[in-house]
């Protein structure tokens, strides 16, 4: 049975994949990977080299994991047999000013973190971040229990970690294993744009746009992010 390593978000943990182990199991050896206080992309992905439970796995990331994929197949193509981004980007953080601002604002959510708690941070945090139509719900108050079970301290080495981001644009070319590019609808903060130019630059990739969802598209459309990995597990293997 095949191997997939897939990687958690900024603040999430293996709960964020769960629906996805359970209806990939069958599938594959899934394998959701805990990064700890590491706070380097670079770090993050050694680790998932270092752990990883085969010589080659499937990679599915979301958010910051789709970039400690990157990292990852940047580190090691060979040992990639598919890749699948959610959610997730290539941009390093601009500079000047608009670099600026995106620090300030995850320090002040640090800050609020270590001052009040995580759980009150990721109130602040996470109503932007899905469909409104999940707001107030038993799976946004699931979502918001994830990031409580968190840290401060290891917010703060993901923050470091995403501010040192590079830039993984250069590598989108080069990828030769079967690739699947998928975004919420209405996600806001990697909108479909920004996944339509991924694909777009990575041959043979397929792009998924789920519908009537936010950021968090595991959690949020599970079925459609199930089938959509479904069929990307089911391609042949580079």
């Amino acid at each position: 049975m095949s191997t997939l390593i897939l990687l958690p978000g900024l603040m999430c943990d293996a709960s964020a994949w769960a629906p996805q182990v359970a209806a990939l199991s069958p599938q594959a050896r899934c394998q959701v990977q805990d990064y700890g206080l590491r706070n380097s992309l670079t770090a993050m992905a050694q680790q998932v080299l270092d752990e990883a439970l085969a010589p080659r796995f499937a990679l599915a990331g979301h958010s910051m994991g789709g970039r400690v994929a990157l990292e990852v197949l940047r580190l090691a193509p060979q040992r990639v047999t598919h890749l699948a981004l959610l959610d997730t980007g290539t941009h390093p953080r601009a500079p000047g000013e608009a670099g600026d601002k995106e620090r300030a604002g995850r320090l002040a959510l640090l800050a609020l973190a270590q001052a009040q708690g995580m759980r009150t941070m990721g109130q602040q945090w996470l109503r932007g971040m899905v469909h409104p139509a999940v707001l107030d719900t038993p799976l946004y108050e699931a979502m918001l229990a994830m990031v409580a079970r968190s840290s401060p301290a290891q917010f703060a080495a993901q923050i470091e970690a995403l501010l040192g981001r590079p830039d993984a644009a250069p590598l989108l070319p080069g990828i030769a294993c079967p690739t699947l590019v998928l975004t919420g609808r209405q996600d806001a903060w990697s909108p479909p744009a920004q996944h339509e130019a991924m694909a777009q630059a990575i041959p043979g990739a397929v792009l998924s746009i789920v519908e009537d969802c936010g950021h968090m598209s595991t959690l949020e459309q599970t079925q459609a992010v199930n089938a959509a990995l479904t069929a990307w597990l089911a391609r042949p293997a580079a």
